[in-house]
């Protein structure tokens, strides 16, 4: 991964990275991490490719509300891990979307719903 974020477009397709804010589970200070994602019907999804050994995800299980910055735009979300046995039209989906756009999307699928979307 390089740290170009390709268009400066607030969420465009070519935003190549996302950066989410998790509240770590034992410090309680903000961890930031810069990762690939991709959007389907107005939600956000991430594959942790360390899947629950991933630090973020675990804070994210612990403290499921979330900062997220894509371009200029920044919102709070709701995050939760995809359940693939429970959602596996939903896990491939957000594979798919993942392999279409990086060439990889093996992981853990995880969703951020934006707050807004939760009123």
């Amino acid at each position: 991964m390089t740290r170009q974020s390709g268009s400066k477009k607030s969420g465009s397709k070519n935003t190549r990275y996302l950066y989410l804010t998790t509240t770590g589970r034992r410090t309680g200070q903000p961890r930031e991490i810069e990762i690939w994602f991709t959007r389907h019907d107005g939600r956000f999804y991430l594959v942790a490719e360390h899947r629950e050994r991933a630090q973020w995800v675990r804070n994210l299980r612990a403290l499921p509300h979330v900062g997220v910055r894509v371009g200029t735009r920044r919102f709070s979300a709701q995050a939760r891990v995809i359940d693939a046995r429970a959602e596996p039209k939903l896990a491939r989906a957000v594979r798919a979307l993942s392999e279409k756009k990086y060439g990889w999307g093996n992981g853990l699928a995880v969703e951020l719903t934006p707050a807004a979307m939760n009123a």
